[in-house]
């Protein structure tokens, strides 16, 4: 405990947390900022300060639905803007140039924390603004102050998010820098922003119900609630980014797992809330917020080109099911609509990775993959009947049973929770005989040992990452278990250079160059000209910044993270529901 408690408050480094002169003035900015914040929105309540009462009407004729669900909902629109290009640029740059020197030192940073405390800011402007009386799903807070439910969920999102900041630094000085998106604190913060426009979504159509347009068709608020859509769709897409830079940490299975529950979710939401042509709508706005955000991050800023999904076919396929089997209720719609995402979608998936992704899909995937991919798309499609079908106007309930979204998540858990575990299979050596090219740079020849090590796999290259960019090398067979780069491999300077095998739930690596590295502690693995080395688990190499701890720590960690994980989904869940419920009892 001791050590613990030493670890926890040393002086920051570069590998292990924010040095402690940065957490001063930030906790300061922080402190200010929140009381300003709390003193305005204690004057609004008190009747003292009337500045978030007029800018909520002026907000009116932007989004023509009460204030205190316009207000929000914009506020939410811009910062998630502005978080998705930060946090873009953030993975982006870590994956071309390693770790930062301090929280404060990437520009990329700032973005994602004023865009996540825009979505704070907006969920506590709609809970201080309060709903009015025709808000038949608003939570009785005190007398006289009724909370928007979306606003409640909202708040709820940006607070989460807004934690993992100073908790992510808490993980660096205990656990070191762990450089995956898939971290406990980073999922947080992600989870919060991905959510958030779920939870606005729900405040917009709350804000319709209550002023008596609950209907989807009104041309400009249409328009608003496609731009959430499509944002939801963005936001559901997020956990994908390190398979479209080509850097997965994790089974490539969770790729197309992860594919199809978001499509599920994303687009029977919208083709159910929206109407016909919704689904094709989501995925035009989330395609116009993808596409430049892509271009200037990547060619624009000169960093690795992110690939993405782009859900045109399993939009087509939510519009078929839902054409054909509107008339039978919205589970209906969500179970077809998710047979077709996990059969015919994945199949028009594995053909664009084929074109498009950095890791190919092949056929080491069989029959594991696929088998996940059509459960989680059925269950995403459930889900998204659930949401979709709750928001749809009041005249047309769901008809969702109660203990079907449980089920669906249920299923979901199971088929993340199957690839989540990884081994270090068998043992494995190579022998590598690196050949000039060019300054600073090399073709490797790696002979393998035993020599079918590599066969069904699900991923074999070398990779090179964090010198300034990154690079994938194909591996070419030449001989029996002998495999020559088609280009050449950095090994110079920061360059960290590798070799990666994914064979059955073993992903271990085999470093061929990585650069001393005196905060972390590492010594140099030098790049000799000829060389014999073991693979070790993947994340030894890639994520080598980390340092160990007590595995009761490490438990108690991801424990916590799966608890406040199935709360967050649990309070969605109810809060879908309880709207449902209660604008459902609106008169014909």
């Amino acid at each position: 405990m001791t050590s613990f408690l030493i670890t926890l408050f040393a002086a920051g480094e570069p590998a292990g947390g924010a040095p402690v002169q940065d957490l001063v003035p930030a906790a300061l900015v922080a402190a200010v900022t929140t009381a300003a914040v709390l003193l305005v929105g204690f004057g609004h309540r008190t009747g003292r300060i009337t500045i978030l009462s007029r800018t909520a009407s002026l907000t009116e004729h932007v989004i023509p639905v009460p204030g205190w669900a316009a207000l929000p909902v914009l506020l939410t629109l811009l910062s998630l803007g502005v978080a998705a290009f930060g946090f873009f640029w953030d993975v982006a740059t870590h994956i071309d140039d390693g770790r930062d020197s301090g929280p404060f030192a990437n520009v990329a940073h700032y973005p994602i924390l004023a865009g996540l405390a825009g979505v704070s800011l907006a969920g506590f402007l709609a809970a201080v603004l309060g709903a009015d009386a025709r808000d038949r799903a608003a939570i009785a807070w005190a007398p006289g102050w009724r909370i928007p439910l979306g606003g409640a969920l909202l708040l709820l999102c940006g607070g989460l998010a807004m934690i993992g900041f100073p908790l992510d630094d808490v993980w660096h000085r205990i656990f070191g820098q762990d450089v995956t998106l898939w971290g406990p604190t980073h999922v947080l913060m992600i989870g919060g922003a991905s959510l958030a426009p779920i939870a606005a979504w729900l405040l917009l159509v709350e804000g319709r119900c209550a002023a008596g347009k609950p209907e989807a068709g009104r041309l400009r608020l249409l328009g608003w609630e496609v731009q959430l859509a499509g944002a939801a769709l963005v936001g559901l897409s997020t956990l994908q980014l390190e398979f479209g830079y080509g850097v997965p940490q994790f089974q490539l299975a969770f790729h197309p797992i992860l594919i199809a529950l978001a499509a599920g979710i994303g687009l029977v939401a919208a083709r159910l809330r929206l109407g016909r042509g919704g689904a094709l709508a989501a995925t035009g706005a989330y395609l116009l917020v993808m596409t430049p955000m892509v271009l200037v991050i990547g060619p624009g800023f000169g960093h690795t080109f992110l690939h993405f999904p782009l859900y045109i076919v399993e939009a087509v396929l939510v519009e078929l099911a839902a054409s054909a089997l509107g008339r039978r209720g919205a589970v209906a719609v969500g179970a077809g609509s998710g047979v077709l995402i996990g059969t015919v979608g994945l199949a028009a998936e594995w053909g664009w990775s084929q074109i498009a992704m950095p890791l190919p899909w092949n056929g080491a995937l069989l029959p594991e993959a696929p088998i996940l991919a059509f459960a989680a798309a059925v269950a995403g499609g459930l889900l998204g009947a659930h949401i979709g079908g709750a928001l749809r106007s009041p005249r047309r309930p769901s008809g969702v049973p109660r203990l079907l979204p449980a089920v669906a998540v249920a299923v979901l858990v199971a088929c993340l929770a199957i690839p989540m575990h990884t081994t270090s299979g068998p043992s494995l050596r190579a022998a590598v005989t690196l050949n000039s090219a060019r300054p600073g740079e090399a073709l490797a020849t790696v002979k393998l040992d035993p020599p079918d090590a590599a066969r069904n796999a699900k991923w074999f290259h070398a990779m090179a990452w964090q010198g300034g960019g990154s690079r994938l090398v194909e591996l070419r067979q030449i001989g029996p278990g002998t495999y020559r780069t088609t280009e050449p491999v950095p090994v110079h300077g920061d360059w960290k250079s590798m070799v990666r095998l994914h064979v059955g739930s073993a992903i271990v690596a085999m470093p061929i160059y990585m650069p001393g590295d005196p905060a972390i502690p590492a010594k140099e693995i030098p790049a000799s000209p000829h060389f014999v080395r073991a693979f070790q688990v993947d994340h030894a190499v890639l994520r080598r910044e980390e340092r160990g701890a007590a595995s009761w720590l490490t438990g108690a960690a991801y424990g916590v993270l799966a608890v406040v994980a199935l709360a967050w989904l649990a309070a969605i869940g109810i809060a879908v529901t309880r709207f449902e419920r209660r604008v459902s009892a609106v008169p014909a």
